[in-house]
């Protein structure tokens, strides 16, 4: 009987291994493989895994560590080269870097680095040279990297991160898809009702929803910029953020305090994977003018659900949606725009109806779960076959 092939998944923190990883890492469970996820593990996620992967918990910081990088990293070496894996595949900057260095010390022959939104582009000077150089160590290291999109790939390519010929895309991009299943698996008009009334927001206001880290790289300044100059026209408007702050790059204190004086905007702090889609439909729309991205995987999720979306022209998410077919796209940083692109949609019902249906259909076509677990498996067999000469 031919052996399981060992694979350790690895994240930063594990909300991260929630939404981009155990999806896939479950079915390579189902499907021959010894799995182990090490993350910085919140209460409860090894309760909701343990039934198919060894759990482990690291804990470590976001940002920038230095004794982070060498306690985990050391910590790594010693359990990589113990449990003598066949592949590590990690993703998220900080532990992707101690991941590779770790694996290549240990003798990992297969090294696979999910590369998502590069995070240095969003600096300036010094800091993003650091953190290019951190993720060209991290990619130098690894012997396999899986670009989120096309153009992030090209990208990583002309930024000299890596040659053409170690990083490719997994079908036409993303990670774990969006359960369309789920999406259809409850009733949108009573969970819309019941959500709205929790915050209490009226059965008939126009509601812009965010999904995702309240952090300044997901444009949430904009965003809530934005939204103060259509409150200027309309009045039954709202804006719900939903996710937990992020004080890696946090936004000004200024929005901040407008967030929390302003009764039109919520800010749910976080809700639990089974609730992100409930909360999705009660949007009217999902604004998401982030600086940079992987690929978009809340984009897809709304498409899923229904939702029209506003999104930045930017490497991922210009790749999710067709602009003026299934969303539109606005310029990165620019509130005006963002501003005009709300309003068109709050004025325009049925087009905002245009968008919701082709986007829905376009996640039928490319970001099926299903479709997005194949993929994966079909190119980590590959990458072992190639690497290991089965």
């Amino acid at each position: 009987m031919k052996r399981k092939y060992k694979i350790c998944a690895l994240t930063t923190i594990s909300k991260t291994m929630d939404w981009f990883i155990v999806d896939s890492m479950r079915n390579l469970s189902k499907n021959g493989y010894d799995v182990t996820l090490i993350s910085n593990m919140e209460e409860g996620f090894i309760d909701r895994n343990s039934d198919y992967a060894t759990c482990i918990n690291l804990p470590m910081s976001r940002g920038v560590s230095i004794k982070d990088v060498l306690k985990c990293t050391n910590f790594l070496r010693k359990y990589f080269k113990k449990e003598k894996f066949d592949v590590i595949y990690y993703t998220s900057p900080n532990v992707s870097l101690y991941a590779s260095i770790a694996g290549v010390l240990a003798g990992v022959q297969i090294r696979f680095y999910s590369q998502c939104g590069l995070r240095y582009v969003s600096f300036s000077g010094i800091k993003k040279k650091i953190f290019w150089l951190v993720e060209k160590i991290t990619c130098m290291l690894s012997t396999t990297i899986r670009s989120q999109s096309p153009l992030n790939m090209q990208f990583a390519i002309d930024e000299k991160l890596c040659s053409k010929e170690k990083i490719s895309v997994v079908g036409i991009g993303g990670t774990t898809g969006v359960d369309l299943a789920k999406c259809d698996s409850f009733d949108h008009e009573k969970m819309k009702w019941i959500l709205r009334n929790k915050y209490n927001i009226p059965q008939d206001a126009f509601l812009y929803g965010y999904v995702g880290r309240i952090n300044a790289d997901k444009g949430i300044n904009e965003l809530i910029e934005a939204f103060i100059m259509l409150q200027k026209k309309h009045n039954n408007i709202y804006l719900v953020l939903v996710g937990m702050m992020d004080d890696t790059n946090p936004i000004s204190q200024k929005n901040i305090e407008i967030a929390q004086n302003n009764d039109h905007i919520i800010m749910t702090g976080n809700v639990s994977p089974d609730q992100v889609y409930p909360h999705m439909a009660m949007f009217d729309i999902l604004t998401h003018p982030t600086y940079r991205e992987g690929f978009g995987k809340v984009l897809q999720e709304a498409m899923g659900v229904g939702i029209p979306i506003i999104t930045t022209n930017v490497p991922g998410p210009s790749e999710v949606i067709e602009n003026n077919v299934s969303g539109l796209l606005v310029k990165v940083k620019d509130v005006k725009d963002l501003a005009e692109k709300m309003n068109l949609l709050y004025m325009d019902k049925n087009l905002k109806n245009i968008f919701a249906t082709e986007g829905r259909a376009r996640a039928e076509k490319y970001f099926d779960r299903p479709i997005m677990l194949n993929n994966i498996l079909v190119d980590l067999n590959e990458t072992m076959k190639k690497n290991r000469g089965d």
